[in-house]
């Protein structure tokens, strides 16, 4: 039932009418069909877990009646059911907080249709003799572990590759890259971690020839990438080379279009789905592959309660649905890494000729460098900045990655370096191209005449400097050449073409250059090492290696100029391209230290008598302890708002009992109807 309160995430029973709207009789309502039905004085979406006979306990019990059928098809599959029970429990959460986003709304007329091409498929297939085969429920979750069935379900979706026929592209060249195709063509689950060195188009060609041996076997194939870039470009590789129908199923799409993608891929018309974090939750017949590429992308966790990852979602799927996983990035995210170090799943990589060969040369000017560069050195951008961009771009286009988007997104009083705030609300002042005056990034309000409260001066100086001042300091430098922008701000910008031209883009929102950037600047390393959270370095060294995985290899001229300093390790890492080492280095610390994912970590934030409040009600397992409370202001609230973090920490063994704790205590505070929210997250990222 949706009502996503804790203490009510049960099952409750109703009884089937013998005349139920929606419903041509009541034999037609069935497990995993949404329904309507009376809860607390009113009307509320359900759904149906489980039919059963009558008892003379429920005619004493006098059940409610439904309401009413909402749709005769079961989308909330048993597979499907049963592994959002298993996020809920293990993030803590309610079963309907992970429906409501496993599962997209209901739009009658993309089921309308989608119901018509099933009919016009199994009726095709009676015609032409193959009736059943063709006729066979396209709702079920299929089960069988037999090659033979597994070739019966591919032949809906037309004739797939055979093993003869396979491209291992780039697998060849990373050891135990062809033995994964094998093991996909002979429909086996293999678990792997895979970091690529080369070009996004070389991971497409791979993920392709992932793709084509699960078809060999029959079997389907779900692709979860970060954003809808990945997606626009991920299904039309798949959809030329397998010659079939690439569903993309993307949440900003709208819900007709989001809802067609989920039909298609639950009655088994599609066999292959791309798409963004909430397709992880897509029902596919048959599942043989389960691919997320750049797990360590903030945008694969959900943004809603409980707040699980993605690629976690696709880790909790695998082993239930008999299903292979690759987790594949350019850089290796730490709880990547740790599963690689338990034996979940194996590590998949080119050696270091390999990166000799496909990588870019990488060099990062350190302070000797930059002395003999002279007053240039100094410089934001330092001369050997300078020449790279001037020498790349007789070749071609130049990528410069600016961490920080707008024009100057932080000023500081120029006499005592105080933070400029805003003299009404307190927020952060600005600098934009399009305002003669700061503006308060928080309230909008214009800080005319503004003066410091602290020295009470009236300068301003530029504490970091965005992407749009970056643009016009290289556009004044390069007078003849095009300089683009691509920031989420000012628009995303997909491809650019070989011609030269300079691109500046913030992290994430780089473009791909038809042959390869001839060079890259990554502008502030200190600024980018410097990030707040437990996974700080991890992230400079993921959006590092992506930008630089744009530019073409050291073989073709391709050049690499890191600028600003930072951390050493983290600079290292770029220059000897090793994110391997560095997630191993990053995750023994961790162990150490005790920090996720060494060890299940639950982090309860909000107001201080609500989270003391949950604490009292929290038993916690014997082995676990309770960090905190401490204080954690929180962007966007209040000021006078006491915001506190308490941290629960336990064994990885001890985890379900942690997070089973700490889901008591949330109902407990819910049915006694507690005053005060406290925000749950399990394993966070900012502790």
């Amino acid at each position: 039932m949706d009502v996503p309160l804790p203490h009510l995430d049960r099952p409750f029973d109703y009884l089937v009418p013998t005349t139920l709207p929606g419903a041509e009789s009541p034999d037609a309502v069935g497990p995993g069909m949404r329904v309507k039905v009376p809860f607390a004085g009113r009307d509320r979406d359900g759904w149906v877990l489980r039919v059963r006979d009558a008892t003379e306990e429920d005619a004493a019990r006098r059940l409610a009646p439904l309401r009413r059928l909402v749709s005769p098809v079961a989308t909330l599959t048993p597979t499907v059911l049963a592994l959002a029970r298993v996020v809920a429990d293990r993030y803590a959460g309610s079963l309907p907080d992970v429906v409501r986003f496993a599962v997209p709304p209901r739009h009658a007329r993309a089921e309308a249709g989608v119901l018509a091409a099933l009919e016009k498929r199994r009726a095709s297939g009676a015609e032409t003799g193959d009736g059943e085969a063709e006729t066979r429920d396209g709702e079920r979750e299929a089960k069988t572990s037999d090659s033979e069935g597994r070739r019966s379900a591919a032949d809906d979706a037309g004739e797939p590759p055979t093993p003869a026929d396979l491209d291992p592209a780039g697998w060849r060249d990373i050891t135990g890259g062809e033995a994964l195709l094998r093991r996909l063509a002979d429909g086996e689950a293999p678990r792997a971690v895979w970091t690529h060195t080369g070009t996004p188009a070389a991971a497409r060609d791979m993920l392709v020839a992932a793709a084509s041996a699960t078809r060999a076997a029959g079997r389907s194939v779900l692709i979860v990438v970060p954003d809808v870039r990945d997606v626009d470009r991920v299904v039309p590789a798949l959809a030329e080379a397998l010659k079939e129908e690439v569903v993309r199923l993307v949440a900003s799409d709208g819900p007709s279009v989001r809802a067609r993608a989920h039909l298609r891929a639950l009655t088994g018309l599609a066999r292959i789905v791309v798409g963004t974090r909430s397709a992880a939750w897509a029902p596919m017949p048959d599942l043989g592959l389960l691919v997320c590429w750049d797990d360590g992308d903030d945008s694969l966790a959900e943004q809603r309660a409980p707040y699980p990852h993605a690629a976690q979602v696709l880790a909790l799927r695998a082993e239930p649905e008999r299903a292979a996983l690759l987790l594949g990035s350019v850089s290796r995210s730490t709880w990547a890494q740790h599963l690689v170090a338990t034996g979940w799943a194996v590590s998949l990589r080119g050696d270091r000729a390999v990166v000799r060969r496909t990588a870019p040369r990488v060099t990062a000017p350190d302070a000797e460098d930059l002395e003999r560069a002279g007053p240039g050195g100094a410089a934001r951008i330092p001369t050997p900045a300078w020449r790279a961009v001037k020498d790349a771009l007789e070749r071609g286009p130049v990528l410069v990655q600016a961490p920080r988007a707008g024009y100057v997104p932080h000023l500081v009083c120029a006499r005592c370096r105080e933070i400029a705030r805003c003299p009404a609300c307190g927020g952060s002042l600005a600098a934009t191209d399009a305002a003669p005056a700061p503006v308060c990034g928080t309230c909008g309000t214009v800080a005319e005449g503004w003066t410091c409260p602290e020295c009470h001066g009236h300068r301003l100086r530029a504490m970091r400097v965005g992407a749009q001042r970056t643009a016009e300091e290289l556009g004044r430098a390069f007078p003849q050449t095009p300089v683009v922008v691509s920031e989420a701000a000012r628009g995303v910008v997909a491809d650019v073409d070989e011609r030269p031209r300079i691109v500046v883009a913030t992290p994430g929102s780089e473009p791909e250059a038809a042959s390869g950037y001839a060079a890259a600047v990554l502008l502030d390393g200190a600024l980018a090492t410097s990030l707040p959270g437990l996974s700080g370095g991890e992230e400079a060294v993921r959006r590092w290696l992506h930008a630089a995985s744009l530019v073409r290899s050291a073989h073709d001229g391709g050049r690499v100029v890191l600028t600003g300093g930072g951390d050493a390790r983290v600079l290292q890492t770029l220059v000897r391209w090793d994110p391997v080492t560095f997630a191993e280095r990053d995750l023994a610390e961790r162990r150490e230290l005790r920090f996720p994912p060494t060890v299940r970590a639950v982090a309860l934030t909000g107001e201080l008598g609500a989270v003391t409040d949950l604490l009292m009600e929290i038993e916690l397992p014997d082995g676990a302890e309770l960090l905190g409370p401490f204080p954690a202001p929180v962007a966007g609230e209040d000021e006078g708002v006491d915001t506190v973090r308490a941290v629960l920490r336990a064994p990885l063994q001890l985890g379900p009992q942690l997070s089973a704790a700490v889901r008591a205590g949330l109902g407990v505070r819910s049915a006694h109807k507690r005053a005060g929210s406290v925000r749950v997250v399990v394993d966070p990222r900012d502790m």
